[in-house]
């Protein structure tokens, strides 16, 4: 999984999220930075109220927060996802002795986790 740190540079970069289920995030600054949280179309949905995206959490007793506006969780993007975000400039991912290794047409990154390298490379060609 992509570090909490590669996320915010990622929304700051201006990459754009359409939450969808299966996706991850974050609740940030709230002492539940280590939680991670999966959109669901069971416990956590996304609704539009007025005009913007809220992510609700359904059926989860134990909490006091009832929804949270989508700009204020991180999206913690999957491989697959940040893989179409390198579009064309992706050309491979190999296994490695110390983790993995991202080759774009023009550059590679390498990682003990294959999402942190596709982040990376994200980041990379973002200019952030």
């Amino acid at each position: 999984m992509i570090t909490i740190e590669q996320a915010g540079r990622l929304r700051k970069a201006g990459v754009l999220w359409t939450p969808a289920a299966g996706d991850r995030f974050v609740v940030p600054d709230r002492d539940m930075d280590e939680d991670v949280f999966v959109v669901s179309d069971m416990t956590v949905e996304v609704h539009d109220y007025q005009g913007s995206k809220v992510i609700g959490f359904n059926g989860t007793t134990e909490w006091a927060l009832d929804s949270i506006e989508q700009r204020e969780v991180i999206w913690l993007p999957r491989e697959e996802q940040l893989r179409a975000l390198l579009g064309p400039h992706f050309r491979s991912l190999e296994s490695t002795a110390d983790g993995y290794r991202v080759t774009l047409t023009d550059s590679t990154y390498t990682s003990d986790d294959a999402e942190q390298a596709y982040a990376d490379a994200v980041l990379h060609l973002l200019g952030a």
